[in-house]
């Protein structure tokens, strides 16, 4: 092969992600032009975050954001906080295009580059994404985006291929930032290496992948079997996260468009209207006209794996919608222990992904051979067709998200603030804000982020129909004491060395004044005001060591994963390199 056609074959095959990185920064656009804050939802980014007891999960609520927020306690050590979410973030997005995109590579080598950009085209611009934006799950789309290389290592599993068991424990390890994640890869994984076929043994490749993601779980395995949080769940967050209608699509269309998130306010404006059923139809025609291929090389094992699930979460979160569906979830809320995890049903549409992104590549191969017209007009169609189909998933979702600035008297609480003396207790009670400088959305309070200590927080959600309890017993117990005015001694008795003061937004006060007047102000301006309760000092969780050393073996896994692959490529590349020299 002459140098010109090796070089032009690189530049082809580099399109892919440079797409994938162009639709990245369409999407994430106000993020990268202008410095800030991701406070939006349930999505909190502080310039600094902290090791507490919270953030390795060993407190009584779920441990749902683990290893997720020790990640960013030991990154924002070097790094702005900020910086690190958003670098996060882009690398998400840009990896599930680019990694939709290698997957069509590996399942359908045949396919040209044109089919391949409509593979990462899909992958990016759909309601999943947008919604999951606006709800503020950032780190959920790192599981999303490990989904396609997570079927590329598997099947390098299968074929004996070098580097398949490295590639498989980074996308697992990075998956496994939140548990949904780790949970979404997993499942994923093991669907490719136990069907039949193969260079393989199927126990031990499906032995092996349990194996790390076990290893990849421990973080949020040890944190709930040494504090519990997360075992008992409110029934009624069945049916307030349950997956949602949307605009004349129904509730199996609108989850069959990848959209039907459970926060109606959580989706882009097009979604709201009859543009809905449109987006829809233009996203479900473009990967319609693969399903036929796919059908015909139903042989493939690989292919009815990804299918498979793709399939199945369609239907049963639809199902999980109906009555019988709910009343099954409310269920096992009340008798599984665990089952919390999975009340957020739509989020688990995350499976039909891989699947539709091959479908999508599949149809425009197909196009291209039976018509006249060559490939890259029909994947220009194609493409076009998904981007109408979510016209304002562009620059921060329609321009819903853009970056904060945090008021200077955050800074200067979390100095005063310190790790040895007790708990942080807020008011007003609640877990969400609504301040001036983030905007009319409500938001995820950040002091729980922003401080050294531990901050009480009950884990109640507000939803449309009313709320959802949550698992912090002891931060109830200590709203209503400030509730009720009680003395200080109180709250010193349950360990609590602070009390923050969140002015302007709207929260229940009740007789709180009547405490804060008998304590010490320790600061004081229009947005914050801190108050020390004295005589109390902290006692770290004694399983403190056990939750840092099951984060360690999350990232050895991560690192050590990622170390051998990249030098398995360099080997691979020398080689090559040394091949040629010789011919």
């Amino acid at each position: 092969m002459s140098r010109p056609e090796s070089s032009r074959m690189s530049t082809t095959a580099a399109l892919p992600a440079v797409w994938s990185l162009v639709l990245t920064v369409a999407v994430l656009g106000p993020f990268l032009v202008s410095p800030g804050y991701l406070l939006f939802r349930d999505a909190v980014s502080t310039p600094r975050s902290f090791l507490t007891d919270s953030a390795l999960g060993l407190s009584d609520a779920a441990a749902r954001a683990v290893p997720q927020d020790a990640l960013l306690a030991w990154v924002s050590t070097v790094v702005d906080g900020g910086v690190a979410v958003t670098a996060l973030l882009v690398a998400s997005l840009w990896a599930a295009g680019w990694g939709a995109a290698r997957l069509v590579a590996v399942v359908l080598p045949t396919s040209g580059t044109g089919a391949r950009l409509v593979a990462a085209t899909v992958a990016i611009w759909n309601p999943y994404v947008a919604e999951r934006l606006l709800q503020g799950h950032w780190s959920l789309l790192a599981g999303y985006a490990a989904l396609p290389w997570t079927i590329c290592a598997a099947v390098a599993i299968r074929r004996r291929r070098r580097g398949g068991w490295a590639s498989l424990a980074v996308c697992l390890a990075a998956a496994g930032l939140t548990p949904t994640g780790a949970l979404l890869a997993i499942v994923t994984a093991c669907a490719v290496l136990v069907a039949p076929g193969g260079r393989t043994r199927v126990l031990p490749r499906v032995g092996g992948a349990l194996a790390l993601g076990v290893a990849v779980s421990l973080p949020w395995l040890i944190a709930t079997a040494l504090a519990g949080g997360g075992t008992e769940a409110d029934p009624a967050g069945v049916r307030a996260f349950a997956a949602r209608a949307e605009p004349l699509l129904g509730t199996i269309g609108s989850v069959a468009g990848l959209g039907g998130i459970w926060n109606a306010e959580s989706v882009p404006t097009s979604r709201t209207t009859a543009w809905a059923l449109m987006g829809t139809l233009l996203l479900l025609t473009v990967v319609a006209c693969g399903v036929p291929a796919l059908w015909r090389r139903r042989r493939n094992s690989v292919i009815v794996a990804v299918a498979v699930p793709a399939v199945l979460a369609v239907l049963v979160i639809a199902l999980a919608a109906t009555g019988p569906g709910l009343a099954v979830g409310e269920w096992a809320m009340v008798n599984v222990p665990g089952a919390g995890l999975l009340r957020d049903t739509q989020k688990w549409v995350a499976w039909a992904m891989p699947a539709y992104a091959l479908a999508a590549a599949a149809g425009t191969t197909v196009l291209a051979r039976r018509f006249v017209a060559p490939e890259p007009v029909w994947a220009a169609a194609a493409i076009a067709a998904v981007l109408v189909a979510l016209p304002d998933l562009v620059w921060g979702v329609g321009g819903q998200l853009q970056p904060v600035r945090y008021p200077l008297g955050w800074e200067k609480v979390s100095q005063i603030v310190t790790a040895d003396d007790g708990d942080v207790a807020v008011l007003p009670v609640g877990m969400f804000r609504v301040f001036d400088f983030s905007g009319p959305v409500p938001v995820l309070d950040p002091s729980p982020r922003m401080l050294r200590a531990d901050v009480l927080q009950t884990g109640t959600l507000i939803v449309a129909e009313g709320s959802v309890a949550g698992e912090g017993r002891r931060a109830e117990d200590v709203e209503a004491l400030l509730l009720s005015g009680a003395d200080p001694s109180a709250l010193a008795a349950r360990g609590v060395g602070w009390v923050l003061v969140e002015h302007g937004t709207p929260g229940e006060l009740g007789d709180a004044q009547s405490t804060l007047g008998a304590l010490e102000t320790a600061y004081q301006d229009e947005d914050l005001s801190l108050y020390r309760v004295e005589g109390v000092t902290s006692t770290p969780s004694p399983h403190r060591a056990l939750a840092i050393g099951a984060h360690v073996v999350w990232l050895l896994v991560l690192a050590g994963g990622a170390g051998c692959a990249l030098g398995q490529r360099v080997g691979e590349r020398r080689r090559l390199v040394g091949a040629r020299e010789q011919s």
